[in-house]
């Protein structure tokens, strides 16, 4: 049996594309490799989730049963347990290697699939950080599992390294459970998180701060466990800067030190990667360079809004069902690359033969822009351009505007201009 789409990734992303795809009558097989559907969010216990999609604030359980309630419904085939170790195509076709202990190995045919498996967090061994190797040094998203799923307290004094969300909200639980959580520091010169957890979560429990800050010494005691750490202020090129060292006696340090696409199984498909995102390039559709195989949520792009995850990904299991109803054309693309002060664009390219009105296109800035001008060029001509206000690298961006009439020769450019 060929199934029509095999969507790979239970969570958030996994399951809005499966709903939206199986609205369209699709025959439709999710797999996931944890024992229940929902992903991440079952360890997200704050609120501050559904606003876009709902209009209502839930927590991440909440948001997540939401979905699951609804795939349900329309009985939608699935399987948990299951770990997708190779992905291969065969002619039109692909083939998915799976791995459960229930079913084994075997082997299952799709016409084309959605991939939805998430991002993993940056550990220590990804960046310089001088000093021992002691127990106690984790990642945030971890340390959050071990508290919200397993009910286990990995420290009583606490500091954390990357002002990432995961790590603005787990400063904010570790403080609520009675760690003390001596501050956070920053490499950059602006938070990585949401404007609203910065305040949520740090400033409302006086928790410091340090922007333009790195650990540059980790120190174990004698049981090779964490017992302090140094953190320094650093120049425009990162680099220490002497005499502004600040010493802490903790017992562990949670890592927010950035979120990697999870995109481990296009290695033998050869998809075309952006070193930018550090995941597939796409076309307006979420269509890799590989036909038929399509990417969305937080494996495509890291997202700061589960609800934009939902969204993204309930449009990518549309054009999946697009491209089962041969609904795709003449394949002309042109190619939509970031300018001045972007840090990167999604899509990347423009496919004139998918049947849209308009281009939804996610950009990230470069650096904090107060006062911003975007703008959107063909070649020489300007084809759109909108003010905005206060636009920051840690909050993701979007635009949307027609391509009908839009040459389909000439390249496109997206640049902000401080104003």
């Amino acid at each position: 049996m060929i199934r029509d789409i095999v969507v790979i990734g239970g969570g958030a992303s996994g399951l809005a594309a499966s709903i939206s795809a199986k609205k369209r009558n699709k025959d439709v097989l999710l797999i996931e490799r944890e024992e229940s559907l929902g992903g991440i969010l079952n360890q997200c216990i704050h609120n501050g989730f559904g606003l876009e999609v709902f209009k209502e604030e839930y927590t991440g359980p909440e948001y997540a049963h939401k979905f699951i309630e609804e795939f349900m419904d329309l009985k939608i085939d699935y399987l948990v347990n299951t770990t997708v170790i190779k992905l291969d195509k065969n002619n039109d076709d692909f083939i998915i290697t799976l791995s459960s202990k229930e079913l084994g190995i075997r082997n299952i045919t799709a016409r084309s699939v959605i991939i939805s498996s998430g991002c993993y967090e940056r550990t220590r061994g990804q960046i310089s950080m001088p000093g021992d190797r002691p127990n106690g040094v984790i990642t945030a998203g971890s340390a959050q599992r071990y508290l919200n799923i397993n009910g286990y307290m990995v420290g009583k004094k606490v500091f954390i390294l990357g002002s990432g969300d995961i790590g603005l909200i787990m400063a904010r639980r570790m403080y609520l459970e009675g760690a003390e959580v001596l501050g956070v520091a920053e490499i950059m010169p602006y938070s990585n998180g949401l404007n609203r957890n910065i305040v949520q979560c740090l400033n409302d429990f006086d928790i410091p701060l340090y922007l333009s800050h790195t650990v540059t010494n980790v120190e174990a005691d004698e049981d090779k466990r964490l017992s302090a750490i140094t953190i320094q202020q650093v120049d425009e090129r990162f680099n220490p800067i002497p005499n502004t060292e600040k010493h802490f006696e903790v017992d562990t340090l949670l890592l927010s030190i950035g979120l990697i696409p999870d995109i481990t199984l296009l290695d033998d498909l050869y998809v075309e990667v952006d070193p930018k995102t550090k995941s597939a390039k796409i076309n307006q559709a979420y269509e890799t360079s590989v036909k038929g195989l399509f990417i969305c949520g937080n494996s495509l792009q890291v997202h700061d809004l589960v609800d934009n995850v939902s969204k993204e990904s309930s449009r990518a299991g549309l054009s999946a069902s697009d491209y089962l109803d041969g609904l795709v054309t003449n394949r002309k693309k042109i190619a939509i690359n970031p300018g001045k002060n972007i840090l990167y664009v999604a899509p990347q390219y423009l496919d004139f033969g998918w049947v849209e009105k308009d281009l939804l296109v996610s950009y990230r800035s470069s650096k904090k822009i107060e006062k911003a001008l975007v703008k959107v060029y063909q070649g020489e001509k300007l084809i759109y351009q909108k003010r905005r206000a206060f636009i920051v690298p840690a909050e993701m961006e979007t635009l949307t505007f027609s391509y009908l009439e839009l040459d389909q020769n000439q390249d496109i450019m997206i640049e902000i201009e401080e104003v």
